[in-house]
């Protein structure tokens, strides 16, 4: 795996996608900035996208973007902080 690539397969075919790199992300209970922070990646992280849905529009490095990526159950991050290598939706809609 070359770090800094936008996308990664895991052994167990999971892909990642790598967080901005110089930044730590709150990670919330929703799709908005009014949800309350559940924890904060640390630099350097990389998350995997179970799902994506619309929500408050935010401004981070890799544009203004109202897309918001679940990464876990009940855990939100702005995709304006993570590199997919598209401005658009790269994993399904959440139900």
């Amino acid at each position: 795996m070359v770090m800094g690539a936008p996308v990664a397969a895991s052994a167990d075919g999971v892909t990642s996608y790598p967080i901005a790199p110089g930044y730590s992300v709150n990670v919330r209970s929703g799709p908005g900035t009014s949800y309350r922070i559940v924890r904060v990646l640390p630099e350097g992280s990389r998350v995997s996208i179970s799902c994506q849905r619309p929500g408050d529009s935010v401004s981070g490095p890799y544009g203004t973007t109202s897309i918001w990526d679940n990464i876990a159950n009940g855990e939100y991050i702005s995709d304006a902080y993570v590199k997919t290598g598209s401005d658009g939706y790269v994993a399904p809609r959440c139900a």
